[in-house]
């Protein structure tokens, strides 16, 4: 049913100023990551300090122009946009539409600016689940009620595979397990879909070398220190050298080219060189309060479609937080995803702080 309540309190300040906090970390950290490789690569140290900074502010527009378009249009936007997703994923695979960088084939080039079809699918893929789920009365239990959204995220969850993006595919099945947890879904049925998903990135893991590679590498990163543990390795370096304050902001080593991908997926790294244990607690500490004020707007949201969307948009920034956390610290394999707020991007900055504003909006809905 359409709630009718209306929009009577301002969005959750708790959330909005953790955002932009993080946002302002990123920003900085940005640039001492990366003003080494700008300089060499486009002899210019503020190349991707500057992307940046526009980025965030496209990002800071979507999020603004969310928190005041009300949640509730999202209904009537959930086939269009899960169509739309589908379409730019097909695209991306295409020869001479699909931009490929470093083997992987996940972005649309649009001229001056590159395009990622991967966030577009994770947003639209929330919505569609939120949306169905909400119109199923009295709630979801079996699982011949969950085939339709299990269906529409392995079909997303292949295509991602394909560019190859085993991080966002995990990503985007992890989110859309616990919408349906919060949905109501058994624990029995959830315990098959969670055993089918691990069979799957097994799967995908042993049959693609590379993948195969990365996870022997993470179990014994000293077995080939040159090769496929060497991403471990140097951001372990990092991570070491940093101690309890850090080294100082722009005195980072590691940088230099020594650790790959600084200023992208391995950007905590850094921050826990130059800010130390304090600094990159900071950064988990800021994630934790994220969670706690999505789930609490989830939680006192006014309508079923309101709670999940917040859940999923909440579930999706921690879940990516986790698993790029996990692999920096050498807890998890590696895999190339983002941190968010914080790592340099485009499309997928610009979107997850879109995202945000929508979660700004429910939170001007709760009941408490």
């Amino acid at each position: 049913m359409r709630s009718r309540v209306r929009a009577s309190k301002p969005p959750d300040f708790t959330l909005f100023l953790t955002v932009l906090i993080l946002l302002s970390i990123g920003v900085v950290m940005v640039f001492s990551a990366s003003q080494y490789a700008a300089l060499v690569r486009f002899n210019d140290a503020f190349y991707f300090f500057k992307r940046q900074f526009i980025y965030a502010g496209l990002g800071l527009a979507g999020m603004f122009f969310f928190l005041n378009y009300d949640y509730r249009n999202f209904r009537r936007l959930a086939i269009p946009l899960l169509c739309l997703s589908f379409l730019f994923l097909v695209l991306v695979l295409l020869p001479g539409v699909g931009f490929t960088s470093h083997g992987a084939q996940r972005w649309i080039n649009l001229g001056p600016v590159t395009f990622q079809p991967s966030e577009v699918v994770k947003f639209g893929i929330v919505v569609f689940t939120a949306f169905g789920l909400s119109q199923m009365q009295p709630g979801v239990r079996h699982f011949r009620e969950i085939i339709p959204f299990l269906g529409v995220t392995g079909l997303a969850a292949v295509l991602i595979l394909l560019q190859p993006d085993l991080g966002t595919a995990v990503a985007l099945t992890g989110t859309v397990f616990i919408m349906l947890f919060c949905a109501g879904t058994s624990l029995a049925t959830l315990s098959l879909v969670g055993m089918g998903g691990l069979a799957a990135v097994s799967v995908a893991i042993c049959f693609e070398p590379y993948r195969l590679q990365r996870f022997l590498a993470f179990l014994d990163p000293w077995k080939d220190p040159q090769g496929s543990g060497f991403h471990i390795i140097q951001s372990l370096y990092a991570i070491g050298s940093g101690g309890l304050f850090g080294m100082g902001l722009g005195q980072g080593k590691q940088k230099f080219l020594y650790l790959p991908e600084q200023h992208t997926d391995f950007i905590f790294a850094v921050i826990a060189e130059e800010l130390g244990f304090i600094g990159a607690t900071l950064v988990i500490v800021l994630f934790l309060v994220f969670i706690w004020r999505g789930l609490r707007i989830a939680l006192y949201a006014p309508d079923t479609f309101a709670s999940l969307l917040a859940t999923g948009i909440t579930a999706g920034v921690g879940l990516q937080a986790l698993i790029n956390i996990g692999v920096v610290t050498g807890t998890l394999p590696v895999t190339g995803i983002p941190l968010p707020f914080i790592s340099s991007g485009g499309t997928a900055l610009v979107f997850t702080l879109a995202a945000v504003g929508v979660l700004l909006n429910i939170s001007r809905f709760v009941t408490r």
